[in-house]
C-alpha cells in the first residue's frame, strides 16, 4: 500500500482529487453561506437608495464661487506685494523659506473661504437625498453603473438658495 502512495503519478491524482473537493466545498460554502442569489437581489433593490452626483460641476456652478474668486485674487495680490517689498534683503534660500510660508498662508486662505460653499453643497446633497429616500451619495465619477443622478436638481436648489 506504501508503495502505490509512493508512486509519483498516484500522488498527483491523490492530490487532484483533495483539491477538486475543496474546491467544489468552497463554492458550495460561499453559495449558501453568502446567498449568491441574494446578493444579487439586495443589490438590484438598493441601487434605487443609491445617489450620484457630479461634484465638480456642482462646485463650479456654485453661486458663491464668484466671491471665493475675487476674495483668493485679492489675497494673491497682496501677498505677492508683500513678497516682493519684504524679501528684497533676503538671500535665495530666505526667498525660498518665506515664499512656502506664504504659499501655506494662502492654501490656508482657500480652505477658509471654499469650506463655506462645499458644507452648502454637502448639505443641499442631503436634502435633496433625503427628499428622494436615497440612502447613499456618492461622486459620479467613482460610479461605473446605476444610481439617481441629483446633479441638477442639488444645483437648482444651491442657485435658488441664493437668490
Amino acid at each position: 500500500m506504501m508503495e502505490k502512495l509512493r508512486n509519483p503519478k498516484n500522488v498527483k491524482t491523490i492530490s487532484l482529487v483533495i483539491a477538486a473537493i475543496f474546491v467544489i466545498g468552497c463554492f458550495t460554502l460561499a453559495m449558501s453561506a453568502g446567498g449568491f442569489g441574494n446578493s444579487i437581489a439586495s443589490a438590484a433593490a438598493s441601487e434605487s437608495a443609491i445617489g450620484v452626483v457630479n461634484y465638480q460641476v456642482l462646485v463650479s456652478q456654485s453661486p458663491r464661487l464668484d466671491s471665493v474668486r475675487e476674495e483668493m485674487q485679492a489675497a494673491i495680490n497682496e501677498t505677492r506685494r508683500e513678497f516682493d517689498s519684504k524679501s528684497q534683503n533676503m538671500n535665495d534660500e530666505e526667498k525660498e523659506r518665506y515664499y512656502k510660508q506664504l504659499q501655506e498662508r494662502l492654501g490656508n486662505k482657500e480652505k477658509e473661504l471654499m469650506d463655506p460653499v462645499l458644507n452648502e453643497i454637502n448639505d443641499t446633497v442631503k436634502k435633496i437625498a433625503e427628499k428622494k429616500g436615497l440612502k447613499v451619495v456618492v461622486d459620479k465619477s467613482t460610479v461605473v453603473y446605476g444610481g439617481t443622478d441629483i446633479t441638477d436638481e442639488v444645483a437648482k436648489a444651491l442657485q435658488s438658495a441664493k437668490k
